[in-house]
């Protein structure tokens, strides 16, 4: 059997890991991958990005079904595509897909369908947005309504920075299409988390809980970024957090979809909020598996991946229960110099250990050169630890973090604090 991952990020390099340990697995290809994915002798890096050349290739090659990873092939429309000329894949089409790649879109349809989030308002016109912050002040939220590869959020603690993201986004056009419309909300206090789930248009299957640590420096300082860390699972999110969440949020969502006559296929990301009291709210809709969460996640995860897939493209999901590694995974995002503003590519990466056990290194920002491991991106590298304990897990993952090396490498040095501090 084969099987394509589309993409070139660590959450594709950990979806193609573990769909190629499966024993029905031939052959998985990647598109258009990673260094990583080239160094792996179970996955074949295709170097094609557009989608109907994609759906050709899958025909050819007699592929059985294909995994998206990334948001912009999906607002492009790839799944429309592939079912168009009845092929199998697992994601949302591009109608369903805006409930990432239009925060509009979202919020709009969760006051719809009453799922808790912030309050907000859309502008389009800058003199507007500017009224709008003077008239309510700061801590605020400005979002670019379209996709911004992770850099379309800012937090604004006080006026100032707030009054510089709107003129940054709307009149300076710094964010192109993405930052033509604004959404600012609400600032919410709390502690968030990721909640993935997989829908097959009507069942749910729930994933392990995990927490990403977004900003660039230990404490939780510095810029946003696309994420420096994660792990799994997350010990805020209790069972009967758990249960709520599902039924205040997720079902509700999917539900409402359907309703609304696009139904979602997919992997499912809410991000939320977790007030002091313990009451979930939704910041965002993702419309694909998190990244780094994906590859704690997938770590962890001991259910062939394959058969999943199957039972998602064949709207069976019901029948089917996950198993669970019961140890801790936790993630290190080493990221390149510059990042995340101007990341500096083509640093010689080595000493990356073998895989373990109870470690392993999922690729991100790396490509081959002449056999040369090479930076290629802002986030390069993310390796995993497992262990009895978050405690356990994070030492591991810094004792393999410890021996990599390139020119420049960011990381923080607290990923799981937490967990940590939760626990003692």
């Amino acid at each position: 059997m084969k099987i394509l991952v589309v993409g070139a990020g660590g959450r594709e390099h950990a979806l193609a890991w573990k769909l190629a340990q499966s024993d029905r697995i031939q052959m998985v290809y990647v598109a258009p991958g990673n260094g990583g994915t080239a160094l792996d002798v179970r996955l074949k890096n295709i170097d094609i990005t557009d989608p109907q050349q994609l759906a050709g290739f899958v025909r050819q090659e007699h592929i059985a079904l294909t995994v998206v990873g990334p948001e912009t092939p999906l607002a492009a429309g790839i799944v429309n595509i592939f079912r168009e000329q009845g092929l199998k894949i697992f994601g949302p089409t591009r109608e369903a897909a805006q409930l990432e790649s239009s925060k509009d879109f979202a919020k709009a349809f969760m006051q719809r369908h009453g799922i808790p989030t912030a309050r907000y308002q859309t502008f389009s016109d800058s003199a507007a947005a500017h009224g709008f912050i003077d008239e309510h002040g700061a801590p605020i939220v400005i979002k670019a309504d379209g996709l911004a590869a992770g850099k379309g959020v800012v937090v604004a603690m006080n006026a100032d920075e707030a009054h510089a993201a709107i003129d940054m986004m709307l009149s300076d056009n710094r964010l192109g299409d993405a930052g033509a419309r604004v959404v600012i909300e609400e600032f919410l206090e709390g502690e968030e988390a990721s909640f993935i789930v997989m829908v097959d248009g009507k069942n749910i299957l729930p994933l392990a809980t995990s927490q990403d640590h977004k900003r660039l420096l230990d404490h939780d300082a510095g810029p946003n970024t696309g994420g420096m860390g994660a792990y799994s699972p997350a010990p805020i999110i209790t069972p009967e957090l758990h249960a709520r969440v599902m039924r205040e949020i997720i079902v509700p969502t999917v539900q409402g979809m359907a309703k609304d006559g696009i139904p979602f296929t997919g992997f499912l990301y809410a991000g939320l909020m977790i007030d002091a009291n313990g009451n979930p709210r939704t910041l965002e809709f993702n419309c694909r598996m998190g990244d780094p969460e994906t590859q704690p996640i997938m770590a962890r995860l001991k259910t062939d991946l394959v058969g999943v897939m199957e039972h998602a493209v064949n709207g069976t999901l019901d029948t089917i229960k996950l198993e669970w590694d019961r140890r801790t995974a936790l993630g290190v995002v080493m990221a390149a110099a510059g990042y995340p503003d101007a990341p500096r590519k083509g640093d010689l990466i080595s000493g990356i250990p073998d895989e373990a056990a109870d470690c392993v290194t999922f690729h991100a920002g790396t490509s081959l050169d002449n056999g040369a491991l090479k930076t290629s991106g802002g986030r390069v590298l993310c390796v995993v630890g497992l262990g009895d304990s978050v405690k356990m897990a994070q030492k591991q993952a810094y004792d393999c973090v410890d021996q990599i090396h390139f020119d420049g490498a960011q990381l923080r040095r607290d990923i799981g604090w937490r967990a940590l501090k939760r626990h003692g």
